[in-house]
Formats: structure tokens, sequence, C-alpha cells
């Protein structure tokens, strides 16, 4: 997401920040009080509605911004191209997928040392978004929630809306066939006070061209305390945005209406709690988290293997509980954008560790009383934090002679490992015994 690029702190950077923040860990919350009137909430028919609440599950973001040349989506490479297009030496992504098991392959300009040329897939077509939802059945993984970047979707950008209107189709058709749960989730990355509101009238539009709210058509679509789940991310951080906590609030009490029609996700800072290093020092934003459902912090980029602190996730889960809100943390396996910065130096600037990170994070976060996980991301390849199959190192293509690479999985790990390590965490979650927090092993 943009948000990796916008909110990312180097890795030293972080052991200070992060050793900063627990200065500020007891801020007391001097909010005034919030009492919104009282209203008569939308009662919906749960008959046939499979995932009734978030509670209990574990999810990742599904971006599904990817083109091929050839996909019929008019995009070209989007997003795998870096600035200038798309070729050795230039590209967006540090990870190379593992293409074995996808019917639709599109060549690329990238080979591989011996000579033979590497392939790629697009979301735009219906097999390739099944493939990834068979994969999260397979693996036991709950379900994702689709990105929808308010910036794309407007109308003024024809190819991104109805690229995104695919890759939705596509994604809640393979819901259904795979009794996976789905959501809609609108990332405000670069958006401007008017682009903010517009998103009620894509979500309105959603609605009505994909009946999300059909419990016949769409039996897996995500509800929570009672009400369809909607997530906006991206209020409150202190990065100097187009639009404010103000404009959220607003889109926010537009979305429930005066019959509280939708649950609410808001996706916030990581130090949201006490308006610390990445916040903005504003009141109002505990305000707006009080009139939400559910607060997912951003977790990426803001800790790594050495200074992991899960008494915060506890912390914010009391605060949580004290005010109401349900509450769910990220986790990552790792993060790395060498290629989209052609700078070697940032490859792996926190390390998958083989997975002990990953599961550093959902061991602790299952410690303190977490009841479900984000996972970031499914098929994030841009910034290294995809759990989808992705090819090793050793078994990806050449990138240029400038000394560039793709970073690729660990060449001892099979290209399912994250997949297989995230749905044994969901297992956990699901309450299955005998997970501790030693990593299991394969």
């Amino acid at each position: 997401m943009k948000k990796f690029r916008i909110l990312f702190f180097s890795f030293a950077a972080i052991v200070f920040l992060a050793s900063c923040s627990k200065k500020s860990d007891n801020v007391k919350d001097t909010d005034p009080e919030v009492k919104p009137p009282a209203t008569k909430d939308k009662v919906y028919d749960m008959t046939g509605v499979v995932y009734k609440s978030y509670t209990g599950l574990v999810m990742a973001g599904y971006q599904g911004w990817f083109a091929a040349e050839g996909d019929g989506s008019q995009r070209g490479w989007y997003h795998y191209q870096g600035n200038g297009g798309f070729f050795p030496g230039n590209t967006n992504v540090d990870f190379w997928p593992d293409i074995t098991e996808y019917t639709k392959k599109y060549k690329s300009p990238f080979k591989f040392a011996n000579g033979s040329d590497a392939y790629l897939y697009s979301p735009y077509d219906e097999e390739s978004v099944d493939l990834h939802f068979k994969w999260m059945k397979d693996y036991g993984i709950d379900g994702v929630h689709m990105q929808r970047f308010v910036g794309e979707i407007k109308s003024s950008n024809a190819s991104g809306k109805r690229h995104f209107n695919k890759v939705l189709a596509n994604a809640l058709k393979a819901a259904k066939k795979y009794g996976r749960a789905i959501s809609v989730m609108y990332d405000l990355s670069g958006c401007s006070s008017a682009d903010v509101a517009y998103l009620e009238q894509d979500w309105n539009e959603l609605q009505s061209l994909f009946k999300l709210f059909d419990s016949k058509e769409n039996p897996t679509y995500l509800y929570h305390n009672g009400r369809p789940l909607v997530t906006i991310w991206g209020v409150g951080f202190n990065d100097n945005r187009k639009y404010s906590i103000s404009d959220v609030t607003t889109l926010v009490e537009k979305l429930k209406g005066p019959d509280n029609k939708v649950a609410v996700m808001l996706g916030v800072p990581f130090y949201w709690r006490t308006l610390g290093d990445d916040t903005e020092k504003s009141p109002l934003l505990h305000a707006l988290i009080k009139k939400v459902d559910i607060v997912m912090p951003w977790a990426v980029g803001r800790f790594g293997p050495g200074n992991y602190n899960e008494r915060i996730t506890y912390d914010d889960i009391q605060w949580c509980k004290a005010n109401k809100v349900d509450y769910v943390p990220l986790v990552f396996p790792g993060f790395t954008w060498g290629n989209m910065h052609k700078d070697a130096s940032l490859y792996y600037q926190i390390p998958r560790l083989k997975g002990d990170f990953l599961w550093q994070q959902i061991a602790g976060a299952k410690n303190v009383g977490a009841k479900s996980l984000y996972v970031a991301m499914f098929d994030e390849i841009d910034e290294g934090t995809a759990i989808f199959k992705a090819a090793r190192e050793a078994d990806t293509p050449l990138n240029g002679d400038a000394g560039l690479r793709f970073v690729g999985i660990e060449n001892d790990l099979a290209s399912d490992y994250y997949l297989w390590l995230t749905g044994k965490g969901a297992s956990w979650f699901h309450g299955d015994p005998g997970f501790t927090r030693v990593k299991p092993a394969r």
C-alpha cells in the first residue's frame, strides 16, 4: 500500500521511536465524553450469513492492484512496474510470485539465469483470484479485506474503477465458492477532503452493483455487531494528509446513518492511544474511535524482531474495553522495498527470520488477549509483506546488472510456508490446543 511508503520509518529509527513511545504509554486520556444521540439500530435478517462477527477470525488484506500486459484491463504492468516502465532494473516489487499453479500467465520482460522467460499473474483474471481463495481455504485462513483505494476508484479514473470492480467481483464469487469471509476496505492514502466524501457514493454503488447485504448472493460477506462491516483506513496519521479527522468523522456518521446501518473498522496509526510518534496530537481521533465498532492500528514498519513490545497491544486492548470498542491487532511477516527505491541496502529492512518474526507477533497478540488478527498482507509483493505463495530467492529471475535482485522466500522454505504458518495462527485463534510461543514445526 501507499501507506507503507508514507509512514515507514527506517529500521534504526524504529528502535529509537519504540523506546520513546514507552515514555508516553501512560498518557492520560482527556478526551471529552462522547455521547451520540440515541438511535434505533437497523436490524438485518441474519439468515444465511456465515460470518456474523470478526471475533475469532484471522483475515488478511488483499491488494488486488496488479495488472499484466494483455490481461484485458488495459493497465499494462500496473504496480509491477517502476517509474518509467517494467524491465530488468526497473520494477516496484521485491518478491516474485510462485506462478506454478496459475492457469493464466503473462510473459514478463524478465528472464531467469538460464535464459528462460519469467511469467506473472493478474488478479483481473477470475481464475487467479479463485486460486488465491482456494489457498485461503486449503490453509485455514478465514478470508480477506478487499482493498479499495479511493484515488483509484473516482469517476475521473475509469480504468482504475473498472479494475477494482472486476477484482472485487472475482473475489466475491470466489469467497462464496470457498466459504471465505470477505469485506470492503477503503484506503484513504492520497485523498483530499472531497475524495473522502466521494467514498460514500462508491459504497452505495457497490451495494447496488454487487448486492453486498444479500445473504443469498453474498453469504460470506463479513458482519460485526449485527451489521455489515466496512473499513476506513488512514485517519489520524501525522504525515500532512490533505483530509482531516473531521472529514472522516463526517463520513462515518453518514455511512452509519441515524439507524447505525453498518459496522465500521477504523485503520489508525500504531501509537493512536497515546497520540504518539506517528499520530496527530488531536483528541478528535479518540472521539472518532469511540464512534466506530473496531479499531485496527497500522503496525508495519513500527517495530522489528528486536523491539516488538506486546505490552502496547495489551494497553490498547484495555483502552478499547473501557471505551466499548473492539480491537484487532495487525501482524506482518517482514518488510523489504529495495527495488522500489533502487537501493540494495533496503532489502529486508525488517527480516522474516523464517517465520520467527510473524509467529512472535501472533503469539504476543494471543498472549495479551487479542481475539482476532489482521494480517498484512495476502499479496503485497511490492514491499514484501505477502503471505501467499512466492518464489524462493534462488528461484527468482534476474533484475538487471546494477546490483538489484528479487529477495524471495528464504531458500530452505517452501513457497507456501507463510500461508501454512498463518493458517496455524488461525487455528490457534479458533481455539485449537497445542500452540505456544514456540513456532510450530512443519
